[in-house]
């Protein structure tokens, strides 16, 4: 598969065979960093990047995980067993000063760029709600609505220690004019019955925020394409060592002194993967990047036909799966209703 280098994003050369009876979404993953500690700056590249992806007409644009509030990545917040260091626990409360509450003012200009710039957008964020932060992905349509979030249900490793787990009730699958979006988080789309559960939503656009840039990372997106016979847009960050804040004031736990202000901490990897496994776009480990592919939503259905995994291909008598979707709250008044979710502007 060719690559061609724009002025702009990266175009995938691909015949899809796409015909004409079935509809083609121009879709962006973006490859930047956020800049750390600093939320408002992080929402003007957002807009900046946002407004560049529209203008190539794109109608969908997924941002990478942890894209607002930002990803710790190499911080272990001065956490041993039995002990927390007062550093570390400065650290928790810089970090959690940058995340932002859903909802919130931050929420609402996301939605108001994603009105002004006529697009579906997928961003991830760090939810604060209270003094517990979430690692969280948000949605939005072309219209400048917020549709709803989907939370990280299982925090991998030292995440465990800054973010809380997501329930049962925020795992969306939205249906849009141009095909129905959800969205995981990073190894969560290792956990088989959490996309099966999306699978039975009907998910077409399966959106994988992620932090991992690993080769083997595109084994998995490969795979759940495959399985879910749906597009997969990954979306990961590219990060050097100055993207962060300088040490004393911010360090890469065992690795600081092997490092330069141009070293690279996350090399990107994002990609677009269409239902039959084709790479679209992708994946990129040059830099920051505008990654773009054409979607024909015809795809879905050429795969379906070899394999639909919770339709004909499944068997509900033999395995089956029980999806526990209320809100799993630790206090509940019996006089006080739910804060509502969404959609609103």
């Amino acid at each position: 598969m060719a690559l061609v280098a724009a002025e702009g994003p990266l175009f995938a050369e691909v015949d899809m065979g796409a015909d004409s009876s079935a509809a083609t979404v121009r879709a962006t993953v973006v490859q930047a960093s956020t800049i750390f500690y600093d939320t408002p700056a992080t929402l003007d590249k957002a807009e900046r990047l946002l407004a560049e992806a529209a203008g190539y007409g794109s109608q969908l644009v997924v941002f990478p995980e942890a894209f607002v509030g930002g990803y710790p990545r190499g911080s272990n917040f001065g956490v041993s067993i039995g002990n927390r260091t007062p550093k570390g626990k400065e650290e928790f409360r810089k970090y959690h000063a940058s995340a932002i509450d859903v909802p919130g003012p931050e929420v609402e200009r996301l939605a108001g760029m994603a009105g002004k710039y006529k697009v579906y957008l997928v961003m991830g964020v760090i939810e604060r709600d209270g003094y517990t932060l979430y690692c969280t992905v948000l949605f939005f349509d072309s219209q400048g609505r917020y549709l709803g979030k989907h939370r990280k249900l299982m925090p991998t490793a030292l995440e465990r220690i800054i973010w809380g787990f997501g329930d049962g009730s925020t795992i969306p699958v939205f249906e849009t004019p141009i095909g129905k979006i959800g969205a995981a988080i990073c190894w969560e789309n290792k956990m088989p019955l959490l996309r099966t559960a999306m699978y039975a939503k009907g998910i077409e656009i399966y959106c994988a925020p992620t932090a991992d840039s690993r080769d083997v990372w595109q084994a998995s997106m490969t795979h759940i394409a495959l399985e879910g016979g749906c597009f997969v847009l990954s979306a990961n960050q590219f990060c050097r060592r100055k993207d962060y804040p300088p040490p004393p004031d911010y360090v890469f736990t065992d690795t600081e002194e092997d490092l330069n202000p141009e070293s690279v901490v996350c090399a990107g990897g994002s990609v677009i993967i269409s239902p039959s496994g084709t790479v679209l776009a992708g994946p990129n480990y040059d830099g920051e990047a505008l990654i773009t592919a054409d979607l024909d939503l015809g795809e879905i259905a050429r795969a379906k036909f070899d394999f639909d995994v919770v339709g004909h291909y499944s068997r509900p008598e033999v395995l089956s799966l029980i999806v526990r979707d209320h809100p799993a709250t630790p206090v509940t008044f019996t006089s006080a209703p739910l804060k509502p979710e969404g959609p609103h502007k």
